[in-house]
Parts: structure tokens; sequence; C-alpha cells
């Protein structure tokens, strides 16, 4: 079976429940989960909106960095889901979870799960301030 359980960017709200239900395995002995939220600042700039784009190409980008993951660490199973389009304060942007035989090996795979996607998924997020200022975060 493959440990690859779950990979989606979509413009819907994510569920943890679902994230989590796809990475239960009886080998794991450990799962962790991250997930990411519409904080109400940023670089101390008040937030009242972002907005998520991806490219065409970002599911494809997303499996390979899943892959990656799977081949180096000792994972049971993994999951990673984000959003895109217009998100609130408080908002769920991104889960990421990993099972795997001891905790240590999950947390480490989780945590380059999540921060693998954020460097290598091209999806952008668009910032608006309360100033009415905005800024695009990710963006080349």
């Amino acid at each position: 079976m493959d440990v690859i359980r779950l990979l989606s960017i979509r413009d819907t709200p994510l569920s943890v429940d679902e994230v989590l239900n796809a990475v239960g395995d009886h080998a794991a002995g450990g799962t962790a989960i991250f997930v990411g939220t519409v904080r109400e600042q940023d670089q101390g700039k008040p937030v009242t909106l972002l907005s998520y784009s991806a490219h065409p190409s970002a599911e494809d980008e997303l499996r390979r960095v899943a892959e990656k993951i799977a081949a180096d660490h000792p994972v049971t199973a993994l999951a990673a889901v984000h959003r895109v389009g217009d998100l609130r304060l408080g908002d769920i942007a991104v889960i990421v979870a990993v099972a795997a035989p001891h905790r240590g090996e999950a947390f480490e795979a989780s945590r380059r799960l999540i921060d693998d996607l954020k460097h290598q998924v091209p999806i952008w997020k668009h910032q608006v301030f309360t100033d009415g200022t905005a800024e695009w975060v990710g963006a080349c």
C-alpha cells in the first residue's frame, strides 16, 4: 500500500479529521500533524485577508515533495492538503500529517514535509493589510 494517502490543493475548507483519518495506520507508533492557520498579523502589520493562488503544476510538485519525504524517512503514511482562494482570520490554510513507527520519525518527517511544501510547491500568498497595503509572499 502506498504511504502517500492524501494530497490535494483545493478551494474548499480543509478538515483536520480528514487528514488525520487518511494517515491512520496500525503500524504507526506516532502521528505528527501540523495545521497552518491565517493569523491576524505578519511582520507586525495587521492582516485582514489572505488569498492563495497555485500554479497548475502545484499538485504534481506536491507529489514530488511527498515522494521524497517517503523515500527519505521511515513513514507508514503521509498526507498534505493546501487551500487556495480567499481565507479569513483563523481559517486553515494547510494541513500536513505523517505517521511513523516512532514519534521522533513522525516529527522529523512532518517538519520536513511542511518546510519543503512551503519552499518547493508553487503556491503564492497575497496578503492584504488593514492599512490598505498588500504584498505577495512566495512569488518569484
